[in-house]
């Protein structure tokens, strides 16, 4: 009777100290970003909200606006159409930004790695409009790309007029929309080791030695913190997109109209800090795992495999798991060839009870083209060899 007691009293206080957590919890996120005009935190491989606070109030991002061109340029990259390496020759309208800047001057040439640094790092204007030029041949043809881009991830409140986020006329976002754009972003790891460096040095050791100091303080003073963009404007006010990793689970953090950068700062570490107190992930399909395998006649190869663009993960509450999961694989019916490695033809969904609980994109893990003629003809002349036997 004694060891029955004991074990109803174990029980007893387990669901008391859950409840006690889960009031403690509520009672944290309504301190959350009371400073910030608009904010938001998710987790980044399932895009979950774990807290928002008009997250689709259309304001301003100022220098967050270079998420989305760091977003374009590491696609180039991956697509293997840019390389760190290669030359970029700045123009006078690049090396004529103002604001934050690496003060280039009109016919300089750099890397692309090390105007990348000086985006990712710096902020540098002149850099991000530099590289927008090499890629696309204008600004402007740059900024379509990233307004394409904004629609094709279904960010309906989100309109860019200039790479940099300088005060344009209609250049607008929203904290959900920058976080989605976030997203985006780390999942090419490589942005993250310029995004997480306090300090470097550009054209080290020439006279013209140029020292980069992050504008995001948080990758100094925060052990987790990695990246990702500040942004300030008299009109947008302290903004910051933030981006840590801890324990596996990686989150993103976004603050938009703060009134000083000791609040916008305050206001991150709150929500990362929330993020890991009362939520935890389970991966359940690796990054790049195989799902099933995409077959098309007209393509070469016939067959490649298909498999997740990024880890599929499941984020709950902390002590609480999620059970009897079902998997849901589609792949897109109107797919057109070619198509590139990194094109996402599908999607992986996790169901608990009908409900999708991860959502993860599927690629191919190689480029694919068109079969030729003589490939196509031998492919028919098999089937006709099968279809006889």
């Amino acid at each position: 009777m004694k060891k029955y007691f004991v074990t109803i009293s174990i029980i007893l206080c387990s669901v008391f100290n859950l409840q006690v957590a889960a009031v403690f919890a509520e009672e944290n996120e309504k301190e959350l970003a009371k400073e910030a005009e608009s904010a938001i935190l998710i987790e980044q491989h399932t895009g979950q909200v774990l807290f928002d606070k008009q997250a689709d109030k259309s304001l301003p991002p100022a220098s967050m606006t270079k998420i989305m061109t760091m977003l374009l340029i590491m696609e180039e990259m991956d697509r293997g159409k840019l390389k760190e390496t290669d030359m970029v020759k700045v123009s006078e309208h690049a090396a004529s930004m103002g604001g934050s800047q690496l003060f280039l001057e009109a016919g300089e040439e750099m890397t692309v790695k090390d105007l990348l640094k000086g985006i990712a790092i710096a902020s540098g204007n002149d850099a991000s409009v530099a590289l927008a030029e090499h890629i696309s041949g204008s600004e402007a043809a740059f900024v379509k790309a990233m307004n394409q881009k904004a629609k094709s991830l279904g960010l309906d409140h989100t309109t860019f007029k200039n790479t940099t986020g300088l005060p344009a006329k209609g250049h607008k976002s929203t904290a959900r929309d920058m976080a989605m754009i976030a997203k985006e972003l780390v999942t090419y790891e490589q942005i993250l080791e310029y995004t997480s460096l306090y300090e470097d040095y550009l054209r080290k050791g020439t006279e013209d030695e140029f020292w980069l100091v992050n504008t995001n303080k948080l990758v100094k003073f925060h052990d987790d913190v990695d990246g990702l963009k500040t942004g300030y404007t008299k009109e947008a006010k302290y903004c910051l997109t933030a981006t840590a990793e801890k324990d596996d689970m990686r989150v993103i953090s976004v603050v938009m109209g703060a009134e000083k950068p000791k609040e916008r700062n305050q206001a991150t570490t709150d929500m990362l800090d929330y993020a890991y107190n009362n939520y935890e992930t389970t991966q359940k399909f690796a990054k790049n795992e195989h799902i099933t395998n995409f077959e098309h006649f007209k393509a070469k190869p016939y067959q490649t495999p298909i498999i997740t663009k990024q880890a599929a993960n499941l984020v709950h509450e902390k002590g609480k798991s999620l059970s009897h999961l079902t998997k849901d694989v589609h792949i897109n019916k109107n797919i057109t060839l070619p198509i590139q490695k990194g094109d996402v033809i599908g999607s992986l969904k996790l169901k608990q009870d009908d409900k999708v609980v991860s959502e993860t994109d599927l690629t191919v893990e190689q480029d694919i083209t068109k079969a030729d003629y003589f490939t196509l003809l031998k492919r028919s002349m098999q089937q006709i060899v099968n279809v006889s036997e």
